[in-house]
């Protein structure tokens, strides 16, 4: 486990803007950063990422945090490993005390398999660079293909040797555990009990996550049989979905956000290659087919692809299947089509960066240019094709989100193709009806969603305006009471008592109340923030200070539900501005921090109404046991009425407060 005061240094050391920033493409608003959510798919950026207050938050999906906290969510890592990736990132030594036996049982299968996957990368390595077989086939293979050895040491390559199982054997006599080495696909077992590599005999390729970790292999094998796949990679697993995975985006990533562009081609090679020859904004779709999570995953760092692929006609047709898919994303895709001869591995050997920078300049075309081009001579002089092919241009039209794009592109295409305008406006409106994507389809439901968000503001601003309401449930009235003392804690208002007006601490005011009367929260993580608050509280009082508790002690709590509940406290508001409607009606909008003299007593009072309520109901299911003595159902009675006059005591306060 990592010591509490590692773990302080870790929070401390990260900025959260370069943490996300290894992820997510951000731009500057205001004292804020925003960007399209990693989390879910949006057009609009709603994902917001305060230096200032250390947090993030999506106002879109809901997700929020820390930077420890998003590197877990993001990478799918464990508490402890992010924290790891952070201190790391941050050159802060982590010193752990060795897990005993229960604790690596309980390391859950995803993490091993990590581990697993990391140690075949250092040994196929090993087996590369160290081994007489390594060198005579695997490295002189590599050689051959024109890799450098910084390349070779900058992609991890490697080489499993021949010999039927002398990976698996080997790691299992390093203690790596069968049901892990199976699960990744690294090792396979045949019906006699045997076992095997996977990769046996062939060269590897090692895949690499976002943030840089081993999740997968590709193996390539060197022998000339035809029956033998050339290329073999992990098959799917908990730690590896081929179609989120983009080869070489560990490595391309700060480029691409450098360049705003990705260049797109289709093996590990081509990647490879272009790497060393100095264009480092350059990933692979893996040998797949291309993924709409592939592209989301690129529109994470820039919202412009550049399709490189073979110039011989099947990587041409696998170009013309990926635009769709890209224009449906709203990205920019543009085609760089090369010399038949050339595929990007041989191009880039050929030539230098700004070669190869040049020709991507002065040869891309945007995708109405390259499929006209293309297709028109497939068509030849034949009516019934030409036909087609308008209809295939259209699709790709139909395909784009944003009306004027697809707006300039049919006026492209008719000039092109010799086409009335009206007549393609109309294709592709048809186009996009058919798949209920046309523009008033789709202004209808933006105008739906426009008047829900209205409502859901009206409906928090007069929240806002008027605290928490007498039908607030249980959960809401805890999650206020939180947010005043995470707010607004160490603030005071002045609250009148009968004709006397004294000064109340917020803090002073729900604690004690809460104390008083034996309360506790029953929502897990508000009861741990005001756990942690009243602690914190007490601590301060104790040591005599004044200053201010910091948010860091709640954004950073090491539960990340509880830390998520947080940034949902204290960005809850900000998202949403005091409505016009109140200006037209010339009424003077005060804000929350003004009005806690009303919404504070209020709240606590709500607060144990419902706890009260919730207290009778419990008792009066008691009171439905016909076998309690009488007694018992004495004193429960006399109980529910004494709980019933309490209740009658604060609706009268309550109104009071209202009037």
């Amino acid at each position: 486990m990592i010591d509490q005061g590692t773990i302080d240094r870790i929070y401390a050391a990260a900025n959260i803007v370069e943490v996300v920033s290894d992820f997510v493409t951000l731009r500057k608003k205001g004292v804020n950063y925003q960007a399209c959510c990693p989390f879910h798919n949006e057009k609009t950026p709603s994902f917001v990422v305060s230096p200032t207050k250390g947090l993030f938050k999506c106002f879109g999906c809901g997700k929020g945090g820390n930077a420890v906290t998003f590197v877990m969510e993001h990478e799918g890592m464990n508490y402890v490993d992010a924290l790891k990736y952070v201190a790391k990132k941050y050159g802060i030594e982590v010193q752990e005390r060795e897990l005993t036996p229960e604790e690596v049982r309980r390391n859950d299968d995803r993490e091993s398999m990590m581990v697993v996957s990391s140690y075949a990368a250092d040994w196929f390595r090993e087996q590369l660079l160290q081994t007489d077989e390594g060198r005579s086939v695997g490295l002189s293979y590599f050689r051959q293909r024109g890799f450098s050895d910084a390349t070779i040491a900058k992609f991890g390559l490697g080489y499993c040797p021949a010999a039927g199982d002398a990976f698996t054997q080997a790691a299992l006599k390093a203690g790596y555990k069968e049901e892990f080495l199976i699960g990744t696909g690294l090792s396979g077992k045949k019906e006699n009990g045997r076992y095997y590599d996977r990769f046996f005999g062939r060269v590897i390729f090692p895949i690499h996550s976002v943030s840089g970790r081993v999740t997968a292999f590709g193996g390539r094998t060197l022998r000339t049989d035809k029956k033998v796949s050339k290329y073999l990679n992990s098959p799917e697993s908990e730690i590896y979905h081929k179609s989120n995975v983009l080869y070489g985006l560990f490595f391309a990533k700060k480029a691409i956000t450098q360049e705003d562009y990705c260049i797109l081609v289709e093996g590990y090679t081509d990647v490879i290659q272009m790497h060393q020859s100095g264009v480092e904004n350059v990933v692979a779709s893996s040998g797949t087919s291309l993924t709409t999570e592939q592209i989301r995953l690129i529109s994470r760092f820039t919202k412009n692809i550049t399709v490189i692929y073979d110039g011989d006609a099947a990587g041409i047709k696998a170009s013309l299947r990926g635009i769709d898919m890209i224009l449906h994303e709203g990205m920019n895709v543009r085609v760089v089509p090369l010399p038949p001869e050339d595929d990007p591995d041989s191009f880039a050997k050929s030539h230098s960066a700004a070669e190869v920078k040049e020709y991507i300049r002065t040869n891309e075309e945007d995708f109405i240019s390259f499929k006209t081009r293309i297709l028109l001579a497939d068509a030849g002089n034949d009516p019934i094709r030409k036909a087609g092919l308008i209809g295939d241009i259209v699709a790709s039209i139909a395909e784009i989100p944003d009306p004027i794009m697809r707006s300039l592109y049919i006026k492209e295409c008719a000039s092109k193709m010799g086409v009335e305008q009206g007549l393609l406006t109309s294709e592709v409106a048809k186009k996009r009806l058919s798949h209920g994507s046309d523009e008033q389809t789709r202004e209808f439901i933006r105008t739906q969603q426009q008047l829900e968000r209205e409502e859901r503001r009206e409906t928090e601003e007069l929240t806002l305006l008027h605290g928490v309401t007498v039908g607030s449930s249980m959960e809401e009235l805890e999650k206020e009471l939180v947010k005043y003392l995470l707010k607004y804690g160490d603030r005071n208002f002045d609250y009148k008592e009968g004709r006397t007006m004294v000064s109340l601490n917020v803090a002073e005011i729900i604690i004690g109340d809460l104390q008083a009367n034996g309360l506790e929260f029953r929502n897990p993580r508000y009861r741990a923030l005001y756990n942690r608050y009243v602690e914190l509280y007490a601590e301060r009082a104790e040591h005599g200070g004044k200053e201010p508790i910091e948010l860091h002690h709640f954004v950073n709590h090491p539960d990340p539900d509880v830390c998520n509940a947080a940034v949902d406290i204290l960005t809850d508001s900000e998202n949403y501005p005091i409505s016009k409607m109140w200006e037209k009606h010339d009424v003077v909008v005060e804000r929350e921090a003004d009005r806690l003299a009303d919404y504070v007593p209020r709240a606590v009072i709500l607060y144990k109404s419902k706890a009260i309520e919730s207290i009778i109901d419990e008792l009066k299911k008691e009171l439905k046991d016909d076998s309690l003595p009488e007694d018992k159902l004495r004193d429960i009675t006399y109980r529910i009425t004494a709980l019933n006059k309490e209740r009658m005591t604060i609706a009268r306060k309550l109104s009071r407060l209202i009037l």
